[in-house]
């Protein structure tokens, strides 16, 4: 019986594109269906099937015609940095240490107008803006923290990390340091 009440409303699902479909209700609560007009039914408006289109949508670019800052603002506003990291990692230790190497990446790597600027304890590292690295001699006991900024050209910041590195020198005055 299921399968006979599914294949009727298949059919009739199938030819409601082409016909109107008329419903009645039974004494009994059921309902027949019809693709012709029966005593007592009403027509019935059947949604169209569910259909699926392989093509692509079709996205046109935006008209290039528009103000030069609202193009710039669109680009802006589309660039994002996938990755930026700086070592050494933070928590890092440093026990004794001649110097300390100071790294930037990014992913992708720095855009022309965007400007870098990499801080060790709020002062600039040698080496300038945009540069991605350098190597500190002088480090003295303590923790240290490393930030790192890239801004576009209105001054907005599109990435940003920080790193806090701790530098150990211990004491030949130490307690527990052997003769």
């Amino acid at each position: 019986m299921n399968r006979a009440v599914v294949i009727l409303l298949a059919s009739l699902i199938a030819s409601a594109a082409f016909a109107t479909t008329y419903v009645r209700v039974e004494k009994d609560g059921t309902k027949t269906y019809s693709d012709r007009p029966i005593p007592g039914g009403k027509p019935v408006d059947l949604e169209s099937a569910q259909t699926y289109s392989n093509q692509q949508p079709t996205i046109t670019a935006p008209a290039s015609n528009g103000p030069r800052e609202q193009q710039l603002l669109d680009q802006m506003s589309d660039f994002r940095y996938s990755s930026c990291t700086i070592s050494p990692a933070n928590d890092s230790t440093f026990v004794n240490p001649e110097s300390v190497t100071i790294r930037v990446e990014l992913s992708p790597d720095l855009q022309p107008a965007h400007t870098l600027s990499v801080t060790v304890d709020g002062q600039p590292i040698p080496g300038g803006p945009n540069s991605r690295g350098a190597t500190l001699t002088e480090v003295y006991r303590g923790s240290h923290t490393i930030s790192m900024t890239v801004r576009d050209s209105f001054g907005q910041s599109l990435c940003s990390v920080s790193s806090t590195f701790h530098v150990q020198r211990p004491s030949l005055n130490s307690p527990a340091r052997r003769n």
